[in-house]
Order: structure tokens, then C-alpha cells, then sequence
């Protein structure tokens, strides 16, 4: 699923407040990370991630690594901190406009 543009500001407005829940390290994205994002996809659609300063790759190219491994769409990338969104396929609670 492609965002529109107008659904990505959505997310972005939403996802301002939140903490990173997962953060990438010097092993870059593992196996654990991966399954991490997930997860926390998974229990909240949508998710900030931290790339750590000691981190092998940038946060762009995590951010792309990421969402391919997760199947989820980068909103944002801003310095170390990357948004991901995924609906939740059976009781979504992220509404998005259209």
C-alpha cells in the first residue's frame, strides 16, 4: 500500500509525540531488529526507530532496509529517527484520511 502525501503528513502529525520503541545499534539491522520493528508494528501501527550513533549504515538506508524486511511504509526520516506504518490487518486503529 503507497501513502498519499496527505497521509503521511497525517502520520507524521501523529507519530511527533511518540518515543522511539526500538533502536538499531552497531549490528545495524539484525535479524532482532527486524523482528523487534515488527512486533511493535504489530501492537501499535505505527512506530519510531532510533539509529544509533555506533550504527554501520545511515538512517535512510535503514529506514528503506526496514520497511522492505517489515513490509511498512516510511512516513519520515528526520537525523536518527525513522517513522513506520503498517494497518493492523484485523482491527486497524489508525484511521487514515483519504
Amino acid at each position: 500500500m503507497e501513502l498519499t502525501g496527505k497521509q503521511r503528513k497525517y502520520l507524521r502529525g501523529l507519530g511527533h509525540h511518540l518515543r522511539p520503541i526500538v533502536q538499531i545499534g552497531q549490528d545495524g539491522v539484525s535479524e532482532t531488529v527486524v523482528s523487534a520493528i515488527s512486533k511493535a508494528l504489530e501492537d501499535h501501527e505505527l512506530v519510531k526507530v532510533k539509529v544509533g550513533q555506533g550504527a554501520p549504515c545511515d538512517a535512510k538506508t535503514a529506514a528503506t532496509t526496514c520497511a522492505e524486511l517489515t513490509g511498512a511504509e516510511v512516513c519520515q526520516v528526520i537525523g536518527g529517527t525513522i517513522l513506520l506504518y503498517v494497518a493492523h490487518p484485523k482491527e486497524p486503529t489508525i484511521s487514515l484520511p483519504k
